[in-house]
Formats: C-alpha cells, structure tokens, sequence
C-alpha cells in the first residue's frame, strides 16, 4: 500500500469531496482516465494525487487500485472586501488536503464451496 497527500489545494472540501466518491474502489488507471473527463476544478488534483501514491509505492497503474480517497479541511483564508457605508465583508477562501491510499490488486482464487456443518435436527434423524 502506498499513499500520496496533497496539501493545502485552494479548492472547497465539500465540492472535492463529491469527486472523491466516485473514484474510491476503482482501478487507478479506470480512476484517472475517468478523472481526466470531469469539468470540475478537483479532479486534476485528485487525477494528480493518484498518479503520485501509484508512483510512490513503485506500480504501475493498472495493477493498483484506489483503495481510500480522503478530503480533509485545509485553513480557510480570509479576505474582506469593502462594502457601502464604510463597512467590510467577509470572504472565506477554504482549502483542502487530498489523501489517497493505493494497493495491489489481488483477485481473489476460486475456492471449492466448503461443505457445511451438519444442522442438529440431521443429526438427531440419523440416530433413529
């Protein structure tokens, strides 16, 4: 497993998040070229943190999936702009921090169906 975090993105947490959802449990490859299609600001960021764990733990992209994609808040950045009559407004600026967790994929082997234990009431029939 490898991770990639990116801080301080000056994006909305709430508006990252929804981008977020989508590519949790993807293939990373599947992640990114889905990523690269979406209008919204976030998905180059996310599109960018996938591509850096993928990278960090030595795979290729195809191989890994997605397995957590995590928007935290960042600092918000305040402003004030100027409104009549001499007083001020304020203007909140949020950033976010994008965590993302890849792993391996490793499907899972066909196993032969386990036969089941015998119930009491087939075992109490059996006896008489």
């Amino acid at each position: 497993m490898s991770k990639a975090l990116i801080k301080f993105i000056r994006l909305s947490p709430t508006k990252a998040r929804l981008i977020a959802r989508e590519v949790q449990g993807m293939n990373a490859e599947l992640a990114m070229a889905s990523l690269k299609f979406m209008p919204n600001k976030g998905a180059k960021f996310i599109a960018n943190a996938i591509s850096s764990a993928v990278a960090n733990g030595g795979f290729e992209a195809n191989e890994v999936v997605v397995k957590s994609c995590r928007v935290d808040a960042g600092a918000v950045l305040k402003r004030f702009r100027p409104r009549a009559r001499g007083s001020a407004s304020r203007i909140r600026k949020p950033t976010s921090h994008i965590l993302v967790e890849v792993e391996k994929f490793e499907p899972e082997e066909k196993k032969a169906p386990a036969e089941k234990a015998p119930t009491p009431k087939k075992i109490a029939k059996k006896e008489s």
